[in-house]
């Protein structure tokens, strides 16, 4: 996996101080850290409902002291934001093509050096949607990474990092319990997320 910003060293120690200080002024709290035994793991970010989810998400991963990738439509990859967006620790997903994502993501992840967590929003759209995706799930389940259920809770002003999730291979059953943890978090627009 290329550098980003998050593996850069002075900048990264600057962003950092900016981020915490940009969500006191804001009124956000952050809860959880990553467990050591999860260092390589997919977190999912629900809900997913506005634009404003990838720089609190951004801001919230170097208050955490994460190494994220994200994967974002292949759209905002373009020119002149192409460069920034994978600095970014962004990863162009064409959503018109099915090329074996989930093989290819789970390959990266295992091959990775160090600690990375893939980021994947299980709606797969801003739009309202109560169908969710399931490839952070076979991600996890391909390169034997756990699943870290994350959130940006709006009506709360909370980023959370956590509880960690082993997927057993039951899509079913996992899939239903993961989508209960969301009951009760509210997206930025919350009228589009429905965890039921």
């Amino acid at each position: 996996m290329t550098r980003t910003i998050f593996d850069t060293p002075v900048v990264n120690t600057l962003l950092r101080t900016a981020s915490r200080a940009f969500l006191r002024i804001n009124g956000w709290t952050v809860q959880g850290t990553l467990p050591e035994e999860a260092g390589k793991c997919v977190l999912i970010a629900a809900p997913h409902t506005s634009n404003w989810d990838l720089p609190y998400t951004l801001v919230c991963a170097f208050v955490m002291r994460l190494n994220i990738r994200w994967m974002g439509k292949r759209s905002i990859f373009r020119f002149p934001f192409g460069t920034l967006m994978r600095w970014l620790g962004g990863i162009a997903v064409d959503r018109s093509k099915s090329n074996n994502l989930v093989s290819a993501s789970a390959a990266a992840l295992v091959a990775a050096e160090g600690p990375v967590q893939l980021v994947v929003p299980p709606e797969g759209t801003r739009g309202k949607t109560r169908h969710w995706k399931t490839g952070f799930y076979f991600i996890a389940l391909e390169a034997r990474v756990p699943i870290i259920l994350t959130s940006l809770d709006y009506r709360r002003k909370l980023a959370v990092l956590g509880p960690v999730f082993q997927p057993t291979g039951d899509v079913e059953a996992d899939m239903a319990a993961i989508k209960c943890h969301y009951a009760g978090v509210q997206g930025r627009n919350a009228a589009q997320f429905a965890a039921e």
